[in-house]
């Protein structure tokens, strides 16, 4: 069950943007990052959660998507995320970032996943334009901006090819393509007990 929804945990750029998350969805989503482990159990993080439409594009136009797609500027209106959750870390509690940040994230990815949703991480971000968007004062540092919604597109998973290229790319029919080290090439080594030899 947790390698399908890993598996399924994808970055998604393409929403049914008319298709609503609720606020309540997306405080489900926080209490999954709330119950999350901290590092030195300090707790840092704090979020911004959005469903309107109207603040949507505020945020929407602060955000910056697919680096390695250039010849697309992001998702077209009709197919923007329809909710954010902009996780920020609170400066009176923690400078800099910790391992926090990813342990949450996808705390809240695999359940968003599990509703149904998709999302994209996103750190190209204006972060002085969104600061003043949400009114943030100075104590509070944008970490990653989380793009929510109902996914409109297809993304495979496919092994790295000989030329060794990660680049994600989009197909002709506009599937998304993300290549994948093998495990064999990331397992560099592998220490057994020896009762397991025998």
């Amino acid at each position: 069950m947790l390698h399908d929804l890993v598996m399924k945990s994808r970055s998604y750029r393409r929403f049914y943007e008319n298709k609503e998350i609720t606020i309540d969805e997306l405080r489900c989503l926080v209490e999954l990052a709330r119950l999350s482990p901290s590092s030195a159990n300090r707790q840092p993080l704090k979020y911004v959660l959005c469903n309107s439409r109207e603040k949507n594009k505020e945020i929407f136009d602060t955000l910056a998507w697919a680096g390695y797609l250039k010849d697309w500027a992001g998702p077209a209106k009709g197919e923007r995320p329809s909710a954010y959750i902009i996780m920020l870390r609170d400066k009176n509690i923690a400078t800099g970032m910790t391992m926090d940040e990813g342990i949450c994230a996808q705390s809240i990815f695999l359940g968003a996943t599990e509703l149904g949703f998709g999302g994209c991480f996103l750190g190209a971000v204006n972060r002085s334009k969104l600061s003043e968007v949400l009114n943030l004062t100075d104590n509070y540092e944008i970490s990653i901006v989380i793009a929510l919604g109902h996914p409109k597109e297809e993304v495979i998973l496919e092994d790295i090819k000989e030329d060794n290229d990660i680049k994600y790319y989009r197909d002709e029919r506009e599937v998304h393509h993300v290549p994948k080290r093998s495990l064999e090439e990331l397992v560099i080594d592998e220490i057994e007990t020896l009762a397991n030899r025998f």
